[in-house]
């Protein structure tokens, strides 16, 4: 349902059948797209940071694997608290395109802060955390607001071409800041720099693309919508509908390596030049371009649990590699961990998303998806500490075979977590595509 569409109560919007029938039928809207491109231009700009970010911390400033863990864990999700404030905060004043300005502009704000702090491990993770803490709070309102503005039946495709929008700007940023690395190669530091500058420039027009473009259905308001408050966000968590997904997000997030340590794994493997580690980024981001709309889609018809399941063990498939278990090394092993990790992103990547989103209120809807990615985050961030200290203790093929083990085991409570709406389907025509 397009969010101007209508003036009605809180308890209309939520009503169920009767708001679902007034909902869209084209696939896509215009705030889908709209919001897409403005996630392309910002994700320029961030995955820049993140193409150069672990051979800048490991290399270029001689932090352990431990320390980068820490950092690499914060970057993750420390700041994971922030997404469930942002999403409160979006939905009592029905604001959501205005916190996720916020969100996109203290990102932008924290990539000139870089070349400023230099080698210092606090300066770094302080403007880690602020530019986690402004992805946080944007997150759930842009989803927000791409779940409302498309028909239930529809969400897997909306945000696979949501997160596909996105994905091409994560494809430009590594190669934006590979061009740059190359041309200064003379003088490392200045390269370095010249990343973060010319990133926070595109992050600027990310924000502007934001608040020119995007039309936020609501008007900003002081005054509280009826039934949106913190006792209220707590009773919806605790309902099987939003806290079983929850339980499976934190799960599977726990055992997920972060796409640094994937990369930098690979490295070690192939040997590969530091001078072309910031395009290890581009295999993943490539592949997951080319599948997140058809596996969305897919999922809407087959049942987005299947697909969440098959893209987790698609990604146990590349850790296996990644032990070398398998014999195969140089290209082929890049080729083929970076190809198994871009369809993991592809079958998973909004796919949560696109389930809850449909079965929230409303007036909640922002709150509640904020409370799953939160508990994604956090997963990702103790993931990404622990990965890091057991790399440390015990060499990368062993922290990669534990955690391994642990994805798997993941997997299989994830799905039995995921399972029990087999039964709503049959009566329920949201949860239908969840089965």
């Amino acid at each position: 349902m397009y969010l101007s569409e209508t003036r009605s109560s809180d308890r209309a919007r939520a009503a169920g059948p009767r708001s679902r029938r007034s909902l869209p039928r084209a696939a896509v809207s215009g705030t889908v797209l709209t919001l897409g491109l403005t996630s392309l231009v910002t994700d320029v700009s961030a995955e820049m940071l993140t193409a150069v970010l672990p051979v800048y911390l490991v290399t270029g400033l001689g932090l352990s694997m431990l320390q980068f863990g820490f950092l690499d864990g914060l970057y993750s999700g420390a700041t994971a608290l922030l997404r469930v404030v942002g999403g409160y905060l979006a939905d009592r004043f029905t604001a959501r395109k205005l916190v996720a300005a916020s969100g996109y502009a203290l990102s932008a704000v924290t990539k000139l802060g870089f070349p400023l702090v230099g080698a210092s491990v606090p300066g770094i993770g302080l403007l880690l955390a602020a530019d986690r803490a402004g992805k946080g709070i944007r997150t759930a309102p842009r989803d927000a607001l791409i779940s409302l503005s498309t028909a239930p039946e529809h969400q897997g495709r909306a945000f696979g071409l949501h997160r596909a929008m996105d994905t091409v700007g994560a494809f430009i940023g590594p190669v934006v800041a590979f061009a740059l690395m190359r041309l200064l190669s003379t003088d490392r530091g200045t390269a370095y720099d010249a990343v973060f500058v010319v990133s926070f420039c595109i992050a600027v027009v990310g924000v502007a693309a934001l608040l020119l473009l995007v039309r936020d259905p609501f008007r900003a308001t002081r005054a509280r919508p009826d039934g949106v408050s913190v006792r209220a966000g707590l009773r919806l968590t605790l309902r099987p509908v939003l806290g079983r997904p929850s339980l499976a997000a934190l799960l599977l997030g726990l055992a997920t390596v972060s796409d640094s340590f994937v990369y930098l794994s690979l490295q070690q493997r192939t040997d590969l030049a530091i001078g072309w580690f910031p395009l290890l980024p581009l295999g993943t981001t490539g592949v997951f371009l080319l599948s997140a709309v058809p596996l969305g889609a897919l999922a809407d018809r087959i049942g987005r649990r299947r697909i969440l399941i098959a893209g987790h063990l698609l990604l146990a498939l590349a850790y296996l590699l990644l032990t070398g278990a398998v014999p195969l090394g140089g290209r082929g092993l890049i080729i083929t961990v970076l190809a198994l990790h871009g369809l993991f992103y592809g079958a998973t990547d909004g796919v949560l998303m696109a389930h809850a989103g449909p079965l929230l209120p409303e007036r909640l809807r922002t709150s509640g998806l904020s409370v799953l990615q939160t508990s994604q985050a956090f997963g990702r961030s103790v993931s990404s500490v622990a990965f890091g200290a057991v790399w440390a203790a015990c060499g990368p093929v062993t922290a990669v075979r534990g955690f391994l083990v642990a994805l798997l085991v993941a997997v299989a409570a994830a799905a039995l977590l995921l399972g029990v709406r087999r039964k709503a389907a049959a009566t329920d025509p949201v949860a239908g595509p969840w089965a």
